[in-house]
């Protein structure tokens, strides 16, 4: 491809590493990598390799992909833009006739895809903006959150998110979604599901959030952080009690990404938790008792809507007989803190990734009928 015009904000390489830009750290080389600094020079660089017709991946955080050994025979484009903009202030929930300052007052917050995710819920924290506090710690970018509809502990970016800026591929255009637009589901977007060879069909600018103006987080809702906060489910706590609480739960599973810990060398939970029917979840219940005795623990249960429900994937992974620190020494095992997490013990190739995925997935499948879908996006490769 030809290099588009581009800013002193960015830069152009060629047989660029790409394993150093994913959180797993595996992964060849890119043919040509673009660290795109702004969005014009972003738009300018998917533009260009579209009109080239070259294949085209993004990375941002990395958190979400393995890449093939073999690397990426085209052109990777890095979201690297920045920038927090305070868009309206002191907002009122429509109807609401209140005073100023009084709790339910809104703030939309603007922030550009490279702004990396858990500095935005920091900064959001800092300032008294309540509603994305439970999502601290995890890795990745802005541009990211909705594709995927990032979620933990209780929140997900659905419930904030206002509105999305993209480059739709398709026509070349901006466009800018709705919440409503977005399609969000469980892990899932319009986004994620538009796909255009490796990547997907709408390039994620900048994202709109409404937060709340408060001191305190939102209601806790997830049983293990309000055991650790020592407060009853549904309680409000200083934001700041609640990031710490929320960054203790994922340190202590390895879902916080330190470089001297390769527990955290994973792209977080490799496989989504399983939604199914409640015959299927009936089944599940059966081959449990026939694997372990009548006596046997209940797997978790949550109402996921109409004769729908969810089930925990580490559970099932776990009493497949993959518990943490599966197939240590490695290269590639699972985490020693949390068995949804397949991990880089050092010199782990994506191969050895692959090939740990699909024996629990099939292990599991064997075990309880239930197959497994993993979360991470494989580019180059397939599960």
């Amino acid at each position: 491809m030809s290099t588009p015009a581009l800013s002193e904000a960015s830069t152009v390489e060629h047989d660029a590493p790409l394993a150093p830009l994913t959180t797993l750290r595996v992964g060849g080389p890119a043919r040509t990598l673009v660290r795109a600094g702004s969005t014009d020079d972003l738009v300018a660089a998917v533009r260009a390799a579209d009109e080239a017709g070259e294949d085209l991946l993004l990375v941002s955080g990395g958190s979400n992909l393995v890449i093939s050994d073999a690397g990426f025979a085209g052109t990777v484009v890095q979201v690297a833009t920045r920038g927090i903009e305070l868009l309206e202030d002191a907002v009122r929930p429509a109807g609401d006739g209140g005073e100023p300052g009084r709790s339910g007052e809104r703030v939309l917050v603007r922030a550009a895809a490279g702004e990396p995710w858990d500095g935005f819920v920091a900064h959001a924290v800092e300032q008294g903006w309540s509603g994305v506090e439970a999502l601290s710690g995890i890795p990745g970018c802005v541009g990211s959150t909705p594709i995927q509809n990032v979620g933990a502990y209780g929140q997900d970016v659905s419930q904030t998110i206002t509105g999305v800026e993209v480059l739709d591929r398709d026509s070349g255009e901006l466009e800018r979604f709705s919440a409503a637009d977005c399609g969000f589901a469980y892990r899932d977007s319009v986004f994620k599901r538009t796909r255009k060879g490796s990547t997907g069909r709408y390039v994620v600018l900048a994202v709109t959030f409404s937060l709340e103006r408060s001191e305190l987080s939102q209601p806790v809702g997830y049983a293990a952080l309000a055991q650790g906060l020592d407060v009853a489910m549904g309680e409000r706590v200083p934001l700041a009690d609640a990031r710490e609480a929320v960054l203790a739960q994922r340190r202590q599973r390895g879902m916080v990404w330190d470089a001297d810990d390769h527990d955290t060398w994973s792209c977080g939970s490799f496989f989504t938790n399983p939604i199914i029917t409640t015959a299927q979840m009936d089944d599940v219940r059966a081959h449990v008792i026939e694997r372990m005795g009548p006596n046997a623990p209940e797997p978790p249960e949550f109402d996921a809507g109409e004769g729908l429900v969810k089930t925990s994937a580490a559970w099932l992974i776990d009493k497949a007989g993959y518990g943490k620190g599966y197939a240590m020494p490695g290269p590639a095992a699972l985490s020693t803190k949390h068995p949804l997490a397949i991990t880089n013990r050092g010199g782990a190739r994506a191969a050895d990734v692959a090939n740990l995925a699909r024996e629990i997935r099939e292990g599991v499948e064997d075990a309880f009928g239930v197959r497994l879908v993993n979360e991470p996006v494989f580019v180059g490769h397939q599960l």
